[in-house]
């Protein structure tokens, strides 16, 4: 590349540049920039390009769970939602990656994290790793986006925003295992044995409202309150729980249907509850267990490992190749 050419690109406005491309020629662009220029794209910039009428589709993805990316962003192409899905890289390694494959689509917001340990259940870089989802979705809410966050060991069987009815600030789902009726309560389930409700962080659908944005500061400020340590290897989720409850008077929450988004405790372990919900499921969440070999071989037991016999719909590569 030209002296003349590396000058004009130094100076470059990059956010304005974004704004104004297609697909098709920001993979053009791809073939003559370098990795680093990636950690120039800012999250308003990354925003700006991928949201799709006003509403992003949001994970947060380190490099060890780039095959459960894949098999996620599958399954919400064959929902023809592709477009709107904005991928926070926590680390340089799946930013590249990504963008590399699928440019623009990817955001890191400094500073990154040590890929090997933000993957490790109960460590502390995995705290530090989802402990940074909150200040990720208050951004984006002070963005004035609509925002849907997934965790990416869960698979789309259907378009879930039909379910998103009303003008409610949060939208979640209960990680509780047993069966509500179907016509169960949408409010924000009473406290639990620990005095809390368990509502999964995992799946979360917020409007740029001053109650959703209250939630997230809320959360926030319950992460900096119980920090992870040695003795209570936390998480986010009791903070994020302990904030819905504390803010439930101010704040208009919506329990989205159990038959259509049913946590991993249940679909994968009461065969006949799946049988009879079985025409109303939109996302499945494969926890309630730990390890992702673990993880590949339940999708793989019930289909969901999409990657094997759908690795032509795939936005990226398939998974052994990223």
């Amino acid at each position: 590349m030209s002296d003349a050419i590396m000058l004009l690109f130094e100076n470059f406005d990059l956010s304005l540049w974004f704004a104004k491309q297609s697909p098709i020629s920001l993979f053009s662009f791809k073939s003559w920039s370098s990795d680093s220029k990636w950690r120039e794209y800012t999250l308003p910039d990354a925003a700006a390009y991928v949201a799709k009428n006003n509403t992003l589709i949001v994970c947060a993805v380190s490099e060890a769970y780039l095959p459960f990316l894949n098999n996620w962003l599958i399954s919400i192409a064959r929902q023809k939602q592709q477009d709107k899905v904005l991928v926070i890289a926590e680390d340089f390694a799946t930013l590249y990656k990504v963008n590399e494959r699928w440019p623009g689509h990817a955001v890191l917001v400094p500073p990154a994290l040590e890929a090997a340990a933000a993957h490790k259940f109960g460590s502390q870089g995995f705290f530090n790793f989802t402990a940074r989802r909150p200040r990720h979705l208050l951004q984006i809410l002070e963005l004035g986006y609509n925002v849907m966050y997934n965790d990416v060991d869960m698979v789309w069987l259907a378009d879930p925003f039909p379910y998103m009815e009303g003008e409610h600030d949060v939208y979640f789902t209960d990680d509780m295992a047993f069966v509500k009726p179907l016509n169960h309560s949408h409010g924000l389930p009473p406290p639990g044995k620990k005095g809390r409700p368990y509502i999964c962080s995992c799946m979360i659908y917020l409007r740029p409202t001053p109650g959703a944005k209250l939630v997230m500061k809320k959360w926030i400020e319950e992460l900096q309150a119980e920090p992870w340590s040695k003795a209570k290897k936390a998480n986010d989720q009791p903070g994020f729980n302990w904030a819905l409850l504390k803010t439930a008077a101010q704040v208009d929450m919506y329990l989205l249907p159990q038959s259509a988004f049913p946590t991993g405790g249940l679909y994968f372990r009461n065969k006949t509850w799946v049988k009879e919900t079985k025409d109303r499921h939109v996302i499945i969440h494969n926890n309630y267990i730990v390890g992702f070999e673990k993880k590949i071989k339940r999708f793989r037991d019930y289909g969901l490992w999409l990657v094997d016999d759908h690795a032509s719909e795939s936005l990226l590569a398939k998974y052994n190749e990223l």
